[in-house]
């Protein structure tokens, strides 16, 4: 026979279906001040104050994206300037080889800025989202499908330290949940 905190470490969460954008945004201003940390709202479109709503902040990913770039920058810098001033002068035209010539440095420099931090923007998106991810609990849902149609859903998640089953589920229906669904993992 199997113990409640087995039950429930078996239960990835509660999903819940809201009939329109509007009931949705303000159910998750209602789940943000009541202290939930680990949920999420899917729409069929984007819905406008829907971050601010849910209490998110900024992006970490911009912070990574510029690493890169500047990684980048700063290696096509130093390669060029090395090989073509310091190793390997090349005289091209009478063209001084000394830090004047960095205009002529500029498209592989401005390249390789690119290249990085699209680099960065995408094994960043892997770390930030947790991908490769082959499945996830909410595949399962038959009401987490209906999100990319018709659907607005909300999730809360059993690892929340303020989820408890009973109270979640009573509170989703205070707040105009419709269905409501249970999902294992």
């Amino acid at each position: 026979m199997s113990t409640s905190s087995e039950k429930s470490s078996s239960l990835f969460g509660y999903v819940a279906e809201f009939a329109s954008a509007s009931d949705l945004y303000h159910a998750a201003e209602k789940v943000r001040e009541e202290g939930f940390r680990r949920w999420d709202v899917h729409t069929p479109y984007p819905v406008h104050g829907m971050d601010h709503a849910m209490g998110l902040g900024k992006s970490w990913l911009s912070a990574v994206v510029l690493a890169g770039g500047a990684t980048g920058t700063l290696t096509a810098l130093l390669l060029q300037f090395f090989t073509q001033v310091s190793l390997y002068p090349t005289v091209v035209q009478s063209k001084p080889t000394n830090l004047f010539t960095i205009p002529a440095f500029f498209p592989v420099t401005f390249e390789l800025t690119i290249l990085l931090a699209a680099f960065a923007t995408v094994f960043g998106l892997f770390v930030f989202i947790m991908l490769p991810r082959w499945n996830h609990p909410l595949f399962n849902s038959k009401l987490f499908s209906k999100f990319s149609d018709d659907g607005f859903i909300m999730v809360i998640e059993a690892r929340d330290p303020k989820f408890k089953k009973e109270q979640t589920k009573d509170f989703l229906k205070e707040i105009g949940a419709g269905d409501i669904e249970e999902v294992a993992h």
